[in-house]
């Protein structure tokens, strides 16, 4: 119980840092949707790979009714995670999404294929994912990595690249 609780601090903090409209975690626990999201999926993941796929997909569905957010059951998303104004995130079953990331509202990670397998991108640690952006296909986006607004992805990006839209 005690690392439920720890991991619940460390969602917290994570806000905390990185969101300059947080006044305190009280706030964040209690209106944060992409907290609410990531702490459902938690559980979802659990029972995903419990086999029991159908509760969590149904408990999935009911969190995107929720939170505006929805996140595949079967995604693997990392610690201190952030989703901020998160209306319209998606994240596609196959995506792996590792420690420290940002994701605004809008982002889909999503797949350009109907086969089975790997087919929705890798976040790697500490990547800036930026409203609306589209991250599509097995793919994979390097740590450090900042994609802009509105940018769609559709080749793997090397870590520490910042793709921006300048007019």
């Amino acid at each position: 119980m005690s690392s439920v609780i720890s991991r619940i601090r460390e969602d917290l903090d994570a806000v905390m840092l990185r969101d300059p409209a947080a006044r305190n975690q009280l706030e964040i626990f209690i209106t944060y949707p992409g907290v609410h999201a990531l702490w459902a999926h938690r559980v979802e993941h659990w029972l995903w790979k419990r086999k029991l796929k159908f509760i969590a997909r149904i408990l999935a569905s009911r969190t995107r009714k929720s939170t505006g957010i929805e996140i595949h059951p079967g995604a693997v998303i990392g610690r201190r995670v952030v989703i901020d104004h998160g209306m319209g995130v998606v994240i596609g079953e196959t995506s792996i999404i590792g420690d420290d990331v940002m994701i605004y509202h809008g982002v889909t990670l999503g797949g350009r294929t109907a086969t089975k397998g790997k087919r929705h991108p890798t976040i790697e640690n500490s990547v800036l994912l930026g409203a609306g952006c589209k991250i599509l296909g097995n793919i994979t986006i390097g740590a450090n990595s900042t994609i802009g607004a509105n940018q769609v992805v559709v080749n793997s990006v090397s870590k520490n690249t910042e793709l921006e839209f300048n007019i």
